[in-house]
């Protein structure tokens, strides 16, 4: 056979060769795939809050002294009225006695002041008395009266000056601290003890600054018990702080709660999940699932029925850490490859394992 031959030979087998590629179809792949899922809320968050007391008050003497009593320790239930804390009494009962005795003479005055007046009285109506002393013991009447009056006032007020001593709570509550202790000179109005009113408890969180400060209107606070995460309950922000912490760069937030658990006591922790209802749906995938190419965004999509895929353009509307949010391009219930999107190809078939599912 001469050379051209053997050429010709060569050249007829490539093109064979050539023709029996392109006629062999793609490869069945096996792919991992995650079903569509779309949601009508956004999580914003979940955060670590406590159960606290909404009214709470700092209570104080309402005079200065040594405290010489303390009933009641931190966490206990006390009822209204209740004695909590009293001073040593000495000075303010030496001072009821020297306003008494102060009262006691002024009586005495006032009576006798009184008798004066009335013998002159009965001297003038028999016409033995003058006008002018009858004036001067009526003047003489008006003046005890007048000391008497005042004596009386400040023997009230010595009496409660007494009462002062003693520190009783307004409302029953429960003690959440101590800010003094038995021998301490407190003045008054110095803070002594902190009670809570455990009727009405709220959530109080603390949110990053740029979540707080564009919070959705109709976002929603669930609250759930960190000891027992089958307890949860909604809530509504009835506070937030005006200013962010100069340390935490977070603002606080204090939640109305509705229908509070009794698991929900104070100072237990709980979790705080924030979210929004969105005007789109959305559905999350995995960030492998995203196909970029052109400036567009793209997904794998599985036909179950011929076991095929298809390449459809997707909005992206957030990207996170390994997951992607999309809004427009998929329907509930579609399947989605989210592992190998760069080895496939238009119409392939591919093999659905459904335990490789995501």
């Amino acid at each position: 056979m001469t050379y051209q031959g053997w050429i010709l030979v060569l050249v007829l087998l490539l093109t064979g060769c050539s023709k029996e590629d392109e006629a062999a179809p793609p490869p069945v792949r096996p792919v991992l795939w995650v079903m569509v899922k779309p949601e009508s809320t956004q999580a914003l968050g979940t955060f670590t809050g406590s159960i606290q007391a909404r009214y709470e008050s700092t209570l104080s003497f309402r005079v200065g002294g040594r405290i010489a009593q303390r009933m009641a320790d931190v966490g206990d239930l006390v009822a209204q009225g209740a004695l909590l804390a009293a001073l040593d009494p000495t000075d303010q009962q030496n001072a009821l006695r020297s306003r008494e005795g102060d009262l006691a003479r002024a009586q005495a005055q006032w009576r006798e002041a009184q008798a004066n007046a009335q013998r002159q009285q009965m001297l003038f109506a028999k016409g033995v008395g003058s006008q002018s002393q009858l004036d001067q013991v009526m003047a003489q009447l008006h003046l005890a009266q007048a000391a008497l009056d005042q004596a009386e006032a400040a023997a009230r007020a010595a009496r409660d000056q007494l009462s002062y001593s003693q520190l009783h709570t307004e409302f029953e509550g429960i003690i959440t601290a101590w800010q003094a202790e038995v021998g301490q000179v407190v003045a008054a109005g110095q803070a002594v003890v902190r009670i809570a009113r455990p009727d009405i408890r709220e959530a109080m969180v603390d949110l990053p600054a740029g979540l707080a400060e564009h919070i959705p209107a109709r976002a929603t606070f669930t609250v759930t018990s960190q000891l027992d995460p089958g307890v949860s309950a909604t809530g509504m922000l009835r506070e937030l702080a005006p200013q962010a912490d100069a340390l935490t760069r977070t603002r606080r937030a204090r939640l109305t709660l509705n229908d509070p658990p009794a698991v929900f006591r104070l100072g237990s922790l709980v979790s705080v999940s924030l979210t929004a209802d969105t005007p789109q749906q959305r559905s999350e995938l995995p960030s492998s699932a995203l196909f970029e190419r052109d400036g567009k965004s793209q997904v794998w999509i599985i036909d179950p029925a011929s076991q095929t895929v298809s390449l459809r353009e997707v909005q992206v509307l957030a990207r996170g850490e390994g997951r992607v949010t999309i809004g427009e391009g998929l329907q509930a219930g579609e399947r989605v490859v989210t592992a190998g999107v760069h080895s496939l190809t238009p119409g392939q078939n591919v093999k659905m394992d459904a335990g490789q599912r995501q």
